[in-house]
């Protein structure tokens, strides 16, 4: 694809840092748009090989910048209501995700997981499986390296592991993956979507380009993605995943059945492996394991590679990942746990009492699930963030009052280790994301981490 005129990018960080360096390649003049009016220009222009045919608007944007403007690509924490993509869309200017753009300008088959909770392990996990079968593959998204940051590599022949959220879907138009998938869906960015119904129905667009030759995989056991099989949009070939239920009247489907999971195919059902054989623990591991094994299966891996990464893989960092144990206690990092339903994860797979950090960035989500599945497992929380006097509440809504508020995550490390004994556990499962705090959970996460360490030294 060509682009004549001028490409404005609204958002300039790592996503659209990945879409100027991809349009720029493509022939591209860039003008990047930010609301704030505290960017770094030169940290942003540095990360650019050509920074002379670059333009950047900071605060408002003037009516002369985008009457030259053939395109707005927009950075996923961009809402498409917001009044930039109001004032461009009155220009008759196409907006563009970054998705949108590297699916234009890539290739290759390609898998697209969606859903609140598992994306990154399931992702990665589907990554690894194509990484066994071939050299040309690559695992983007969220997970890590921008879906931009390597179309221009992709051929026909790539496989393609992409994590795409409801914010990336917002946007998108010919987007078509061969194999997509809906992993769940509990409240999450309401403060973006403002309903469930909303909500959902972004997830859903995953599948908006797909036709009968494709598959899109759902669970059965989540009722909403089990409901998402009669929508309108759904032409693909649904292919659920179930630890509950075993699809006798159904010809495809994967599920598991006492300590092993099955893939039905074509009426034909083979055992897949056996669960002790599997690192990582937990029911939601195990979803995140079959809805692996349905994706890549049907994307045409052969199942012998698919067993062989299924007994060698580990998981994600920040995702309920070991960091140490000092003085007897053990410390997890969770940081991934950015919503209530994904922290009652780790909070299950917690094995001793434990030491609960939580709070953060408030998306209008409630709390009162995850206070619930406390189960005294949770002997302190502590709590810090725009959140903090929410989740308190609501807490103590349910009679949990063992309650300590700090202003840092450095001060929260350090109040936990002091109300931690030997053979308790700490846990950093925020149930909130790290937005304001934080560039992202990714950071948390490491940070925790380093202040773990500095309680060892």
């Amino acid at each position: 694809m060509e682009f004549q005129k001028k490409v404005l990018i609204a958002g300039a960080g790592r996503s659209g840092i990945g879409s100027a360096r991809l349009l720029q390649k493509n022939g591209a003049e860039i003008i990047f748009y930010d609301g704030k009016t505290d960017v770094d220009v030169e940290k942003l222009l540095s990360q650019l090989e050509d920074r002379e045919h670059v333009g950047v608007v900071l605060g408002d944007i003037n009516d002369a910048i985008l009457s030259d403007v053939e395109l707005m690509i927009l950075s996923p924490g961009i809402s498409i209501e917001s009044e930039i993509v109001s004032k461009v869309r009155e220009y008759d200017i196409p907006v563009w995700g970054e998705v949108e753009l590297a699916y234009r300008l890539g290739a290759g088959h390609l898998a697209a997981i969606t859903g609140t909770n598992g994306k990154t392990t399931t992702t990665s996990l589907v990554g690894e499986i194509f990484k066994a079968h071939t050299d040309n593959s690559y695992t983007v998204g969220n997970i890590g390296i921008p879906y931009t940051g390597a179309a221009d590599k992709m051929n026909d022949d790539s496989y393609i592991a992409l994590e795409v959220s409801s914010f990336q879907l917002e946007s998108i138009e010919e987007f078509h993956p061969h194999v997509s998938a809906v992993l769940n869906v509990t409240p999450d960015h309401l403060d973006r979507h403002h309903t469930m119904e909303n909500y959902a129905s972004v997830k859903l667009d995953v599948c908006l380009n797909q036709t009968e030759e494709d598959y899109i995989v759902l669970n059965y056991d989540d009722p909403i993605t089990r409901e998402m099989a009669k929508d309108k949009r759904v032409k693909a070939k649904v292919i659920y995943f179930s630890r509950t239920f075993e699809f006798k009247d159904y010809s495809e489907g994967i599920y598991q059945k006492g300590d092993s999971i099955y893939l039905k195919d074509k009426g034909e059902v083979n055992k897949v492996i056996d669960i002790n054989e599997l690192i990582l623990l937990g029911g939601h591991n195990i979803e995140n394991y079959m809805a692996g094994i349905a994706i890549t299966y049907y994307m045409g891996i052969p199942m012998e590679t698919i067993v062989s990464v299924l007994r060698t893989f580990k998981g994600v960092a920040h995702r309920i990942e070991f960091v140490d144990e000092v003085n007897g206690v053990t410390y997890y990092n969770d940081s991934k746990g950015t919503n209530p339903d994904a922290a009652i994860k780790g909070i299950q797979a917690m094995n001793r009492r434990t030491v609960l950090i939580g709070g953060g960035y408030d998306k209008g989500v409630p709390f009162d699930e995850w206070i619930k599945a406390f189960d005294g497992k949770v002997k302190k929380l502590v709590l810090l963030g725009q959140t903090a006097q929410l989740i308190a509440d609501t807490a103590k809504k349910y009679g949990f009052n063992d309650i300590i508020f700090v202003d840092s995550l450095k001060e929260a490390v350090l109040v936990c280790a002091k109300e931690a004994e030997p053979g308790d556990s700490v846990l950093l499962s925020p149930a909130c994301a790290s937005w304001g705090m934080f560039d992202n959970y990714e950071q948390r996460g490491d940070m925790f981490k380093e202040f773990v360490r500095e309680l060892k030294n």
